[in-house]
């Protein structure tokens, strides 16, 4: 079964490619200042909302141009419409409508194709009175947004998903995998989990610290789903690493958690949480990984009622920039609470690749947190609207009236009420301030 495909068009230099990139989330596509960067049908398959499909970027059209490369660029258009199960018109919003804004939406609606009119570049709320003119278009669905910086797209693919056949771009591509990061101190059991995990020895195991060198790579199927778990080398403190083959294991493992989905940070319930606990657990956040902390060897600890809050309150108060990071209790080598740590690993991996629509995200950001008395007053910088610009891990864009940095505590207080809110188990949030630029 083939995946839907959808067809970006519209006349030159209006933003096609970078809203194919946006949708991506890959720079694939050439974008420039200078008409006609795209000439071919560029093709790559994106996902939205587990709903996948085939994205195709044209070239700048020009139906009236008969010189050579417009004809061809126009032909290549042509054959992406007949194919395409949606079809997405992009217009700049800063020109206005155009003739040759016309003639494409006229030759469209004629295709009879899921049309959606894509008013781009519509960077500031002033700008939307303005982009009112293109319902004169014809075309039912309008959507105003910013491709550059991803304003309102999600709500855009929410619409064009809906469009496609129930049983289209679900079974064709297979299950993504999940990659699982097992990171921490030399000796504190990561090899003996992945080789529990994977039912059979993958890792070298020993008492000896230090014994995995490489980063070993080992998928897993479970429940029907594919886990690839990275078991790395300990991390040990800059002054003990001497050796050079040691010095690169750590840096191959600090590169694991920059392609994770989620990380698992190991601690020894022998020991007490550590700063070099702590460093490792701080590597992960700024990688962008989804984040669990593992607390093994509790099989090995004497216990009272007390004992797990105890430790859990140690380890928060070493490593406190991590309170959103759930914590578990296990046993790698009798396999305790492996089940409930799967569990966490989905919930954590999906948590990361949630998308907040606009509309929803700056409701909420009006009605529970803009209200609040508590944020400390900021004459000089005003919050304007925010916009969800990536995932994985989920970065918000917040447009202000000053470049001026708003108040630290602001930006904590937006953080925890949007993980809360969302349910970003386990993920780093990235706010990025944004100055709203006023026009005309």
């Amino acid at each position: 079964m083939k995946l839907p495909a959808v067809a970006i068009v519209g006349r030159p230099n209006v933003g096609k490619s970078t809203l194919f990139n946006r949708i991506c989330g890959k720079h694939k596509a050439l974008v420039g200042n200078e008409p006609g960067m795209t000439r071919d049908r560029n093709v790559e398959t994106a996902e939205w909302g587990g709903r996948h499909f085939e994205l195709v970027d044209t070239g700048g059209i020009d139906p009236g141009d008969d010189t050579l490369i417009p004809r061809h660029i126009f032909n290549q258009a042509k054959t992406a419409i007949q194919k395409a199960a949606s079809v997405l018109l992009v217009v700049d919003c800063r020109a206005g409508v155009t003739a040759l804004d016309q003639e494409l939406a006229k030759l469209l609606i004629q295709s009879s194709k899921p049309l959606f009119l894509v008013v781009n570049k519509c960077d500031s709320p002033k700008l939307w009175n303005d982009a009112q003119e293109f319902h004169e278009l014809g075309i039912e669905k309008v959507f105003l947004i910013s491709a550059e910086h991803g304003l309102n797209v999600g709500d855009l693919l929410d619409e064009v998903v809906q469009t496609f056949p129930q049983d289209s771009g679900q079974a064709v591509v297979p299950i993504r995998e999940i990659k699982v990061a097992i990171v921490g101190k030399p000796n504190v059991g990561k090899s003996t989990l992945l080789n529990k995990i994977a039912g059979e020895e993958r890792s070298i195991v020993s008492p000896v610290p230090g014994t995995t060198r490489d980063v070993v790579d080992s998928l897993v199927v479970r429940d029907g789903k594919t886990y690839r778990l990275l078991d790395t080398a300990g991390i040990r403190k800059k002054a003990q690493t001497v050796l050079m083959a040691e010095k690169l294991s750590v840096i191959m493992a600090r590169r694991s958690l920059e392609r994770c989905d989620v990380a698992l940070i190991m601690i020894d319930a022998t020991e007490q949480a550590s700063s070099l606990d702590a460093t490792i657990a701080g590597y992960a956040h700024e990688a962008g990984a989804g984040v669990i902390l593992v607390v093994n060897k509790w099989d090995k600890i004497s216990k009272d009622s007390y004992t797990m809050k105890g430790y859990e309150e140690q380890v928060r108060t070493r490593i406190r920039y991590l309170e959103y990071a759930p914590l578990i209790f296990i046993s790698a080598e009798t396999g305790q609470r492996l089940p409930k740590l799967f569990s966490l690993i989905d919930s954590v991996a999906q948590a990361r690749r949630v998308r907040v629509g606009t509309g929803e995200l700056n409701s909420f950001l009006q009605k529970a947190v803009l209200t609040k008395a508590s944020i400390p007053a900021n004459k000089q910088v005003k919050v304007h609207y925010m916009t969800q610009v990536g995932t994985a891990p989920p970065v918000f864009a917040l447009f202000t009236n000053k470049q001026s940095k708003i108040h630290f505590s602001l930006e904590r207080y937006l953080i925890n009420k949007i993980r809360d809110r969302f349910r970003f188990v386990g993920s780093p949030i990235i706010i990025k301030q944004k100055l709203e630029r006023k026009t005309g």
